[in-house]
């Protein structure tokens, strides 16, 4: 039953991280608290190893979203390079910040985190300005923040990327598909400063690597690398306002359950 649970979050994360860029972070975290739980994993690492496993899988995820988007030549380099940059070492500090917060703590600021993200996506709340990206400088900065949150936040970046390069006049398909290019140094990086930082911790469970449980990664991946391509799809082809919406239900209930537990 834990293999069929973390195939069917794979596929259901895999078409999210096409769809809308997100890297299915926010679905793969909240879940594997809640399998993590079930198998006796201590409180004090079963989040982090949530985190660390959730950027894990997400590579494989991201990897896959950018090769569809590719093909529909929406993704603009030139912006993912400086960003890539300050991702790298933002996800590295990210992951050393949530290796000092305590699980329990580190919960709860996901959680506050998922409500954010609800209204942000039932609400369609989108930044709207006419100015261009920044410079290097400032594209630099932005994937530094973009990358220390997201490591902390367990996922790679597109909840984050998406609305920043909309909000600096960037077509939401481009931004997109340029936040999954982004996502897989953001996933990469995280998923190394999750392995070192969780390298001596006890309580861990079998076949784990620091904060990283290669079981889960294993069955999400599996699912998550095939379905991206068709999420990728669909968001070239539907309007996700609806599947937004429904998305952020889940989130309302995913946050609300972190923060009262």
């Amino acid at each position: 039953m834990e293999l069929v649970l973390y195939l069917v979050v794979g596929a259901l994360s895999g078409v999210l991280a096409g769809l809308f860029g997100i890297g299915g972070g926010l679905i793969l975290v909240p879940v594997l608290v809640y399998s993590l739980t079930a198998q006796g994993i201590g409180v004090d690492v079963l989040t982090h190893i949530a985190v660390g496993t959730s950027l894990t899988t997400t590579i494989f995820t991201s990897v896959n979203s950018v090769l569809a988007h590719q093909k529909h030549k929406a993704i603009l380099w030139h912006l993912v390079r400086p960003i890539s940059i300050g991702v790298l070492g933002g996800a590295a500090l990210g992951a050393m910040t949530a290796s000092m917060i305590q699980g329990p703590m580190l919960q709860k600021i996901i959680g506050v985190f998922a409500l954010t993200m609800a209204v942000q996506m039932a609400f369609n709340l989108t930044p709207k300005t006419r100015k261009p990206p920044p410079a290097s400088p400032g594209l630099l900065a932005a994937g530094g923040v973009i990358g220390w949150a997201s490591a902390i936040f367990g996922i790679a970046g597109g909840s984050l990327t998406v609305p920043f390069l909309v909000w600096r006049s960037t077509d939401m398909k481009k931004a997109v598909a340029t936040s999954s290019a982004c996502g897989v140094l953001i996933a990469l990086a995280a998923a190394v400063g999750y392995v070192v930082t969780g390298w001596h911790a006890e309580g861990l469970p079998e076949w784990s690597t620091g904060f990283v449980y290669w079981p889960a990664v294993v069955g999400m991946a599996t699912t998550s690398m095939l379905f991206a391509r068709v999420g990728a799809k669909l968001a070239h082809r539907l309007d996700p306002l609806l599947l937004k919406r429904l998305f952020a239900l889940m989130l309302v209930i995913v946050g609300l359950n972190f923060l009262l537990q």
